[in-house]
């Protein structure tokens, strides 16, 4: 796993920003794009999980979701060869304890090709990442880490590979000064030792400059100068826009900014043409310490990168460069519980470790991530526009009326939390959206709800038309019972009654009702 950097990377941003945000000329300056090939979003899979998917079941996993783009932290076999049909392409990395050894002997680098990589190219490997953040998680290291990239590259070559790149992962905090990014600048005491050489190899094989980037770290360490919507991709009035004065760029998000100060330190060292930038992590988490980490929540997970998805996709590029937009990987998959430290740490996964979602993504349309899977399965939930009391007599109409069976999201019950309007609206929309078929229209509810392709099953609560649940229906006539059955040990087992079975027995228990009132309301009965 990364080791994120949390210190050193906003020392200027502070007092910058307050004296800033108050400009509003605007001016656009074209740049052009640097590396070729449409901006992707990808996942990272780190494997601290209790219960961890086997890799066959991992694979099946991506292609359910249609992840195509994935980054593992070392290059396990048994984990490569389940991938290699689940049609993703796979960054593999280098263990930053195995840099002596390949930066040691160019021998050992091609051992690690022969076994690593040359079974699963070129289809499977897209790119070789060697260590991770090396410059403050194991400096003693930088003097090999070089010469690895280097052997490693060279193996490649050797074995007719060269077109996939190899690079390293590097933390933002490499980079001084980043706002106002016109003056941002490498730490001098890389840049010529360390920064150059690498550089200059990257620009001699294609290889892509590989950065951790976090929004959220910026927003930690800014002392509440940096507004949290601008880290999460949120609108801004014009008098919160952070503005550069020496270029007089606007900038919308704290994501585009870090960027554009890379490449302004890129090109303060001459070596920018050519190098395109990949964001090797990026994300936001979904849970920490109240006291200490206050923007740790499911909600500006959410926010955070669900509009990172889409800002990648819509291709905007960076006020310095439009147009030019940098593929992402967002950090993580999957919760890795069993990390030390802060309890953020075990909190970034966008799903849990049995695959349930940690938080419904809002990235409906957004082909080729998070999609439906090869069974075309939709879902309907609550509108994220729609005002809570359209959503509320949207529900109580799919309870009533609809016919939906709401005895899930009472109290007590499985998805019953989060006790919120809008999750259990999303429980009763889709219920009824999947008995109707899925029929066009039965998921518009005056326009309170939406089609989704992502599922929005979550913890023990498992929305009908999951593939987490096998339907068993038997059929009686008009009456039709539907068992679903988890796949997952522990989870709940549940019946829907529909058609006239399900207003059979409402009636039944009401009539039961009103003679016990009738009975004991009798004087004449107990004499």
């Amino acid at each position: 796993m990364g080791a994120r950097s949390r210190g050193g990377t906003c020392s200027s941003l502070l007092l910058s920003l307050h004296l800033l945000c108050c400009l509003h000329s605007c001016l656009r300056c074209s740049v052009s794009a640097a590396g070729s090939g449409d901006p992707y979003v990808g996942v990272t899979i780190g494997t601290a999980v209790t219960n961890l998917l086997s890799p066959s079941d991992l694979a099946a996993f991506l292609r359910a979701q249609r992840i195509t783009h994935v980054r593992l932290y070392d290059a396990d076999p048994r984990l490569l060869s389940a991938l290699a049909s689940s049609g993703a392409s796979a960054i593999v990395g280098v263990p930053n304890d195995e840099l002596l050894a390949l930066g040691s002997s160019p021998a050992t680098a091609s051992a690690w090709v022969a076994r690593r990589v040359l079974p699963y190219a070129p289809g499977l490997i897209s790119a070789i990442a060697v260590g991770d953040e090396v410059p403050t998680a194991l400096p003693s290291a930088l003097p090999v880490l070089l010469p690895a990239i280097q052997s490693l590259a060279a193996a490649l070559a050797a074995a007719n590979l060269s077109s996939i790149p190899v690079s390293t992962p590097l933390p933002f905090s490499i980079v001084l000064e980043p706002f106002p990014p016109s003056q941002a600048y490498f730490n001098q005491s890389l840049a010529k030792s360390f920064l150059l050489p690498l550089l200059s190899h990257l620009a001699n094989t294609s290889a892509p400059l590989m950065l951790n980037l976090y929004p959220y770290y910026s927003l930690m360490q800014s002392s509440g100068v940096v507004p949290v919507d601008n880290a999460m991709f949120k609108p801004l009035p014009p008098s919160l826009e952070m503005v550069d004065p020496n270029t007089l760029l606007h900038y919308t998000n704290v994501f585009d900014a870090m960027l554009d100060a890379v490449y302004v330190a890129l090109k303060n060292l001459n070596v920018s043409a050519g190098i395109p930038v990949l964001v090797t992590e990026t994300g936001w988490p979904s849970y920490g310490d109240r006291k200490e980490e206050p923007y740790a929540s499911k909600d500006n997970a959410n926010t955070y990168n669900s509009n990172l998805i889409k800002h990648v996709t819509d291709k905007p590029g960076t006020p310095m460069r439009p147009g030019a937009q940098a593929s992402v990987y967002i950090y993580e998959l999957f919760n890795e519980d069993l990390r030390p430290g802060p309890a953020s740490e075990a909190n970034w996964g966008l799903f849990h470790g049995n695959g349930t979602p940690v938080y419904l993504l809002h990235v409906t349309g957004k082909d080729g991530f998070l999609g439906n899977d090869t069974t075309d399965r939709t879902f309907c939930i609550a509108s994220d526009d729609a005002d809570e009391k359209a959503v509320q007599a949207a529900m109580d109409w799919a309870c009533g009326p609809g016919r939906s069976d709401c005895t899930a999201i009472q109290a007590g019950e499985g998805c019953y939390q989060p006790n919120d309007v809008r999750s259990h609206a999303s429980f009763a929309f889709n219920t009824y959206y999947q008995s109707q078929g899925k029929a066009g229209g039965s998921c518009y509810f005056q326009g309170a709800g939406m089609v989704t392709t992502t599922d929005p099953s979550h913890d023990s609560c498992i929305f009908v038309g999951s593939k987490l649940y096998s339907n068993v229906t038997k059929s009686d006539g008009a009456n039709t019972t539907t068992t679903q059955t988890s796949d997952a040990a522990g989870s709940a087992v549940w019946k829907l009654r529909t058609g006239r079975e399900k207003g059979f027995f409402s009636v039944l228990r009401l009539l039961l009702s009103l003679m016990v009132v009738v009975i004991m309301t009798n004087s004449n009965f107990w004499t």
